[in-house]
């Protein structure tokens, strides 16, 4: 990443602020940077999740199975897709 320019400012109660000064101070890494890490790997994982998924064997052929059939015209698609 490049230098920081950006800023983000938060609201919180007292409590939360307490937890995350506690946390930070066991990490051993200020609030900014604690939160900073913490914010940025919860981030990395939603964007992941909706990039790869993971199947078991069974539910990998079957869908595998339904990848390899021809493509279909579903009635009412075409105009839905047109539509949005």
């Amino acid at each position: 990443m490049s230098g920081k320019a950006e800023r983000l400012h938060l609201r919180m109660d007292a409590e939360q602020k307490a937890l995350l000064e506690a946390a930070s101070a066991a990490a051993g890494a200020s609030v900014a940077a604690f939160v900073l890490a913490a914010a940025t790997a919860a981030a990395a994982d939603v964007l992941a999740a909706r990039h790869s998924f993971v199947l078991h064997q069974q539910a990998w052929r079957e869908f595998d199975e339904a990848l390899a059939r021809p493509a279909r015209d579903v009635v009412g698609l075409r105009e839905l897709l047109v539509q949005s």
